[in-house]
């Protein structure tokens, strides 16, 4: 049957409801069947000599033959072959003839459907000819991102100067949604069809663009990481070579021989979280970058000097002679230190534990220059302990003095603990200069943590965030200074 006369039309012809792709005219596709109505469509269009209508199904009505479940335009063409498969399908070679509108389906004679042909408006040739141009352009662009148009499809698009089948053409190639096809497919206006489908071929030159970059830069990522997997493990063999991983064990038994030295020092608390510390470090790579800050955590508490404290006894006589030494005048304040380590003397002399024990908290006011600091020297000096300065002056967060959790980058413990280190001492004199310009902000008051530092009935448990136990102050001589 020839579709030259449209006069033909509309007339009642076999219809076949296809799930996948939309059929286009002029172009020969392989179809599949399973469903029994479209089989039956088929052989009635092979039996009378008939056209066929092909429309396909809605997305998510797919097998399902209803009134709305397929889409109203579709191809009217003749079924070139057909071939039963052992499996029950039935393959069909079909050839599009004209694009077609179903005008009435009745479900209760399903295979059939009345349809007319539809037919496109008139447009001006030039505009045309410029579009499909433009079209081509962003095709070829297309093909260099992608193998979606072949040499071959493209020289084919190129040598037809049919603009309504180059439009059919290129569209049978794109992958896009079904509604998104279907408004191209049914457009009568070839103008607007072959700028919908520039908009699609540009989207999609842009999406593979992204796409393409970002392979690219996981890609080089990749290469990255495997690059620096392989220097590692040269390195790790080389280090090997030269006892690196012994150098390892041997830190990990240095870290447990000096544990177990200061164990009958350190708290119970303190020696499980340190001895934990230590059996996760030895089993962790040498190249994690945690096991660097872990190592740094060990070494930092082993540096604690637990259970080490100046041997000599407070005298009197001596604290006496080293401020007259360093000190002019200055009678009222000399006289009342004295006083204060003669009570402390006389505790130490009359053996009573439970308030010799207790921390010494001095507290000198004056103003600048008048040697507040310079008399806790003296005092320092004339009981032989080591002298640690905490210049409180403007400090704002409450971290400085009590350490920052391990979780944050550059962790490290408050400065009282540093000052243990230092001082390499338990029992130091620590000196907390200008303790009446401590500041406060959004971070905390540092001033509230000063209670903790030197009331007697809390410095035996003073716990430092980094460390993550308590420590024992009790032994320090407190010396502030306002």
């Amino acid at each position: 049957m020839q579709l030259e006369n449209y006069g033909n039309f509309p007339q009642t012809i076999p219809l076949i409801i296809e799930d996948e792709i939309f059929l286009y005219p002029f172009m020969i596709t392989p179809l599949f069947l399973e469903n029994q109505e479209n089989i039956k469509a088929v052989e009635n269009a092979i039996e009378f000599n008939r056209l066929v209508m092909i429309a396909v199904s809605k997305a998510g009505k797919e097998g399902v033959r209803e009134k709305d479940s397929f889409y109203d335009v579709g191809v009217v063409g003749n079924v070139m072959r057909k071939i039963s498969l052992p499996d029950g399908k039935v393959k069909v070679l079909f050839q599009g003839v004209s694009k077609a509108k179903i005008i009435n389906f009745e479900p209760t004679s399903s295979i059939f459907a009345t349809v007319d042909i539809l037919a496109e408006e008139t447009q001006n040739d030039i505009e045309l000819k410029s579009l499909i141009n433009i079209l081509i352009d962003n095709i070829k662009k297309l093909s260099r991102l992608n193998n979606k148009f072949p040499a071959d499809l493209i020289k084919a698009i190129e040598e037809n100067d049919v603009p309504s089948r180059v439009a059919d053409l290129v569209s049978s190639v794109l992958k896009i949604k079904k509604d998104e096809a279907y408004k191209i497919f049914s457009n009568t206006n070839l103008e607007q069809r072959i700028i919908g489908i520039i908009e699609i071929v540009k989207n999609e030159i842009e999406s593979y663009k992204i796409q393409k970059e970002i392979t690219q830069k996981v890609n080089s990522k990749i290469e990255k990481s495997h690059k620096d997997y392989f220097l590692k493990e040269q390195i790790k063999a080389i280090q090997k070579e030269l006892g690196a991983d012994n150098q390892r064990e041997e830190d990990i038994k240095s870290f447990k021989k000096r544990l177990k030295a200061k164990k009958c020092f350190m708290g119970k608390e303190a020696y499980k979280e340190t001895k934990k510390q230590i059996e996760k470090l030895s089993r962790m790579n040498t190249d994690s970058p945690d096991a660097s800050l872990l190592q740094t955590y060990v070494e930092m508490v082993l540096d604690i000097p637990f259970g080490e404290y100046s041997d000599s006894k407070i005298s009197v006589s001596s604290v006496e002679k080293q401020l007259n030494k360093d000190h002019y005048s200055l009678e009222k304040a000399k006289e009342r230190i004295a006083e204060y380590f003669a009570v402390k003397q006389l505790l130490e002399q009359r053996n009573i534990e439970d308030l010799k024990s207790k921390g010494t908290v001095l507290c000198f006011v004056g103003p600048p220059g008048v040697g507040k600091t310079s008399l806790a020297n003296s005092i320092a000096n004339a009981l032989a302990r080591p002298l640690v300065r905490v210049a409180l002056g403007g400090m704002e967060d409450v971290n400085e003095l009590r350490g920052h959790r391990r979780t944050y980058v550059g962790a490290m413990p408050g400065r009282l603990i540093k000052g243990l280190i230092d001082a390499k001492k338990m029992n130091p004199v620590i000196v907390l200069d200008e303790i009446d310009k401590l500041g406060s902000n959004h971070r905390g008051d540092p001033s509230a943590v000063m209670l903790e530092i030197l009331d007697p009935e809390q410095n035996h448990e003073f716990r430092d965030l980094y460390l993550n136990f308590p420590v024992d102050l009790s032994q320090v001589i407190f010396v502030s200074t306002a």
